[in-house]
């Protein structure tokens, strides 16, 4: 590597979140924030909403339901302001994640 390279290691890094608005991160910016994230088969991951950012999401391996929708590697899905995100992992299951903008605390759980 050149001696202009950054390097950073993934696991440093807080849920996968390695772009955006907070630390630890590879690259600062309130423009969007960027994860890898991965889920085992049957986690449990809470219903939840933003209220300003758009998230897209790349499911690169894997199966997973949101709602009556089967999601299978290769299906990029968003989910709009106040929209709720409720997935059920079918699989294990890899997606690459990204939110605009980079907002701190601007996600909220569903009770």
């Amino acid at each position: 590597m050149g001696d202009d390279v950054k390097r950073f290691v993934l696991a440093q890094m807080v849920g996968g979140w390695f772009v955006g608005d907070f630390e630890p991160t590879a690259f600062r910016t309130s423009v969007a924030e960027v994860c890898y994230k991965t889920h085992s088969a049957g986690e449990a991951w809470p219903a939840h909403y933003h209220a300003v950012a758009t998230e897209i999401n790349l499911l690169v391996r894997g199966e997973m339901r949101l709602g009556d929708t089967v999601l299978r590697a290769g299906d990029i899905f968003t989910f709009s302001p106040n929209e709720i995100a409720a997935p059920t992992f079918v699989t294990d299951c890899e997606l690459v994640v990204v939110k605009v903008p980079s907002v701190e605390g601007d996600k909220y759980v569903v009770p």
